[in-house]
């Protein structure tokens, strides 16, 4: 453990929570990509099944058992309790052209051909793409809530700080995992426009962040 897989961490949990509590409080899903949820409840599934075979910590584990809970939470207000605000006409990216290139990858680059490892794989190049039906929505839409704004400078925050991470441990115990770094790379690739954004426009005072309508 080091500052910035803490710091990470603690990132990646903030931007969970400011999401469950818009929409809890708000009683609205609206402008929230129902399909991108299901996707990182996905991640989280696949990726911690080994809660069940080993032991790493207990903050390990306690972080495990609280991303699975809020991220499945979270998929139920949206498609059960505040279904009636869902607006699935905007949400409407084809996730099946990334969920089959992500399965075949997992099956052609990992570390072990064994069903665990496999599933371990296949998280981590989904959650590498699981934003874009949020953000296809918001380009879709036009503009974003300022509260939906900081879910996503939070979640692409923590994946910035895992890579220093990834550097850290690289210099300090020679540790490289390149399916993790690469696809933390490609998914830190796809907020850097929406950083810009965010630092321009919401930081400076305005509600909602626009963006350019697709022709």
């Amino acid at each position: 453990m080091n500052i910035f897989r803490l710091a990470g961490d603690v990132s990646h949990l903030v931007a969970i929570v400011i999401l469950f509590m818009k929409i809890w409080r708000s009683k609205s899903c609206a402008g929230i990509s129902g399909k991108s949820q299901m996707l990182f409840a996905l991640v989280f599934t696949t990726r911690y099944l080994d809660l069940f075979t080993s032991l790493i910590s207990i903050y390990n584990t306690v972080m495990k058992v609280v991303f699975l809970a809020l991220a499945y939470a979270t998929v139920y207000l949206i498609y059960m309790r505040f279904r009636s605000t869902f607006d699935s006409e905007s949400d409407s990216f084809r996730v099946e052209f990334l969920l089959v290139p992500v399965a075949g990858l997992s099956f052609l680059e990992n570390y072990a051909f064994a069903p665990l490892e496999i599933l371990w794989t296949f998280s981590i190049y989904l959650e590498s793409v699981a934003i874009l039906p949020q953000l296809f929505m918001i380009t879709k839409t036009g503009e974003a809530e300022s509260i939906t704004t900081h879910y996503l400078f939070f979640l692409g925050l923590y994946r910035a700080l895992y890579l220093a991470n990834w550097v850290w441990r690289y210099h300090t115990e020679g540790f490289f995992d390149q399916i993790a770094v690469v696809s933390g790379v490609v998914q830190t690739i796809f907020y850097c426009d929406f950083f810009y954004l965010y630092v321009t426009r919401v930081l400076r005072g305005s509600g909602k962040m626009s963006l350019p309508m697709p022709i």
